[in-house]
């Protein structure tokens, strides 16, 4: 890679040396890529640039703000004209919607592959931010998240199969069933009444089979919204090793100081 024009967003940056940043870049032709570049770049705009390099780590250099509807990297030229570097970090995002948008980056930054291509999901997480920059309240701000998380989980290749358990039968009404992400849902030998208790005392994701079914009839909507951020979270946390988020630890200090 020599002076190749990208198109991307910022995901997360580290501090490296004085003046410059190591860069992890979510770009539209090559998806996460790994830089150093002048420190500046904004989180959440979309970025033109020049990366060069034959290793994991590219020197990124002319960093510039993009348009809004840039979605062509040979749109990037070297006598560039787009508006200069500005250190506002939340440009156009405010509020909790700062911590959502954190928490869309902190996920892909940490469980997407390298130099992986993934333009559809890339055009999601563009209509993810431009929800976010609209005022929402907070059953469309989880419904965002849910959405692209579902995007997200496609890319990795998994699938929630929410018809059938385990052992391909078909989910029923009146039973119990526990979600294990490698695994499936698997029925559990409880009474319903007694479902609720036994996720609180075993920390296990368990749902009555009445909700799976509705679930799996309505997809994400605000009626299934709670049941799809259980079950989301937990798959979220397999995929992370059950390491903790960052962006769900400043959300959850947020919601206690208010």
């Amino acid at each position: 890679m020599r002076n190749e024009a990208l198109v991307g967003y910022l995901l997360h940056q580290r501090p490296y040396q004085e003046k410059r940043a190591l860069y992890y870049l979510f770009s539209q032709q090559h998806g996460v890529i790994h830089g150093v570049g002048k420190k500046g770049a904004p989180l959440f705009m979309p970025l033109q640039l020049f990366a060069t390099g034959k290793r994991d780590l590219k020197t990124f250099s002319q960093i510039n703000i993009a348009s809004q509807d840039t979605t062509q990297a040979d749109s990037v030229q070297k006598d560039s004209t787009s508006a200069v570097l500005e250190a506002v970090p939340y440009a156009n995002i405010s509020g909790q919607h700062q911590y959502a948008a954190l928490y869309i980056n902190e996920i892909l930054w940490r469980l997407l592959p390298t130099e992986d291509p993934m333009p559809v999901l890339w055009q999601h997480y563009q209509i993810s931010l431009q929800h976010l920059k609209q005022p929402l309240s907070n059953s469309e701000l989880r419904l965002c998240l849910r959405q692209f998380e579902q995007y997200l989980f496609t890319e990795l290749g998994f699938t929630l199969t929410l018809t059938h358990d385990n052992v391909e039968d078909p989910i029923e009404y009146d039973c119990t069933y526990r979600f294990l992400p490698d695994v499936g849902l698997l029925p559990v030998l409880v009474h319903n009444e007694e479902s609720e208790h036994l996720a609180s005392e075993s920390g296990q994701t368990v749902f009555k089979g009445a909700d799976i079914i509705e679930m799996a009839r309505l997809g994400i909507t605000e009626q299934t919204l709670s049941h799809w951020s259980k079950l989301h979270r937990h798959l979220i946390d397999y995929l992370l090793d059950y390491q903790p988020l960052q962006s769900r630890l400043l959300w959850q200090q947020q919601q206690r100081y208010q």
